[in-house]
């Protein structure tokens, strides 16, 4: 079970406050994006601009890490469309750092780069904190992630790479071992049904565990479960953990 930006559906995500509700919770993993400052931070934040999340607008790729301490970026959450109960609670925009510092030094990372501008630094970043036994590099784009294959951690296909072995899974194809150790894929990828269990069954005989995002319902993620998937992220961690323990019943 894999936190989605933390405890989204109940607290801002990508923040340090959503992402430890999410371990007071129970998950086995949190997930989260990074973007780079102006001047050269990786922080963490789903969207290219501010807009969505904050009270700020722009470019995340426009501010320092001084100017985006500033942002309040628990401004915009709401549960109901007209109150905000995070709003000036200081929930900011963490960075990279702040955020290894504030978790567990056990709990796995799932770390999606939205920008190539991230990946040496977050390479770099790695290395300092120890984190490869604990983490999967993630991203659509080749090249946010091509450049960190053989770097000794886990990665994520990204997009060309799921491509690749569609059709070779849905006609159970043999395929060589890839060189990704995790899939985090959708149900769903641009209103196109994704064969899950054929891709899963096609990656398990080379070790890939399937993550599925985004699964909010707890019916859905059993469904999941039981055709092999081994990680379910989500917005709403708290209701799925409710019903894990029923993953085995017929």
């Amino acid at each position: 079970m894999i936190g989605h930006r933390g405890n989204r559906a109940h607290a801002p995500e990508n923040t340090i406050p959503s992402l430890l509700e999410a371990v007071a919770l129970g998950v086995d993993a949190v997930e989260f994006d990074l973007h780079v400052t102006r001047d050269g931070v990786l922080v963490l934040m789903h969207d290219t601009t501010l807009d969505r999340t904050t009270d700020a607008s722009g470019p995340v790729a426009a501010r320092t890490l001084a100017e985006l301490r500033a942002v309040d970026a628990g401004a915009r959450f709401t549960r109901d469309g007209s109150s905000f109960p995070w709003r000036g609670r200081g929930a900011g925009i963490p960075t990279f750092d702040e955020v290894v510092d504030a978790l567990p030094r056990t709990l796995p990372l799932i770390i999606e780069i939205k920008t190539p501008d991230a990946t040496p630094l977050l390479r770099e970043a790695i290395a300092r904190h120890g984190l490869a036994p604990r983490i999967i590099v993630a991203g659509f784009d080749a090249a946010c992630t091509r450049p960190l294959h053989g770097a000794g951690f886990a990665m994520g296909a990204c997009t060309p790479d799921m491509v690749s072995i569609l059709l070779p899974s849905l006609l159970r194809r043999p395929l060589a071992a890839p060189a990704f150790q995790a899939m985090c894929i959708p149900p769903i990828y641009h209103g196109i049904p994704v064969p899950i269990a054929s891709l899963a069954r096609s990656m398990k005989p080379h070790g890939v565990v399937t993550h599925i995002w985004t699964v909010n319902d707890p019916a859905y993620a059993l469904k999941l479960w039981r055709h092999g998937v081994n990680g379910i992220i989500s917005d709403d961690p708290g209701a799925i953990l409710a019903v894990r323990g029923l993953r085995s019943a017929r």
